[in-house]
C-alpha cells in the first residue's frame, strides 16, 4: 500500500481553518488567529515546512517544546493541595497542525481499507488519536 506523502495546500488550509482561533498563543507566540488571518500569505511556507518534515523524517525540536501554565481552580479552600490547580500545556501550533494532517491521513487510510470493525466505531476517535500519536512518537525516536 502506498500513498502520496506530499502535503497539499488544501490539506494545510483545511487543518488551519479547523483549529480554534481563540486559543492561547503557543510557546513561539504564534496565535491560531494569526495563522488563520494570514493563511493566504503563509500557506506555501507552511506546506513547504510540513513537506520538508515528512521528506527528511525530521520533527523539529521546536515542535517538541511545551510551556506549562498553572491555573488555580476557583472556590477551593486549600491551595496547598495540587488538586486545586489545573495544568495546561501550550504546544507549538505548527506541531499541532502537522499532527492533525497526519492523523487525518492515517484515519482516511484505515477507513478506506476497512482496518477497523464496525464494533469499534464508538471508540475510534478517542483511542485512534492516542494510538496514532504514540506511533508517530515511536517513529520519531527511531529515526
Amino acid at each position: 500500500m502506498s500513498f502520496d506523502l506530499h502535503i497539499s495546500e488544501d490539506e494545510v488550509r483545511q487543518i488551519i481553518k479547523r483549529i480554534k482561533a481563540n486559543k492561547a498563543s503557543d510557546i513561539s507566540d504564534i496565535s491560531n488567529r494569526m495563522l488563520q488571518t494570514d493563511l493566504a500569505k503563509l500557506i506555501s511556507i507552511l506546506m513547504s515546512l510540513f513537506n520538508a518534515c515528512i521528506t527528511h523524517r525530521y520533527h523539529s525540536k521546536q515542535f517538541k517544546k511545551a510551556q506549562m501554565i498553572v491555573l488555580c481552580k476557583s472556590k477551593k479552600s486549600d491551595y496547598t493541595d495540587l488538586k486545586t490547580y489545573r495544568f495546561i500545556a501550550l504546544l507549538d501550533i505548527m506541531s499541532k497542525a502537522l499532527k492533525l494532517i497526519m492523523t487525518k491521513r492515517l484515519s482516511d487510510i484505515i477507513e478506506i481499507h476497512h482496518m477497523l470493525s464496525d464494533a469499534q466505531m464508538k471508540v475510534r476517535c478517542k483511542w485512534f488519536v492516542i494510538l496514532i500519536l504514540n506511533l508517530l512518537v515511536d517513529q520519531i525516536h527511531t529515526v
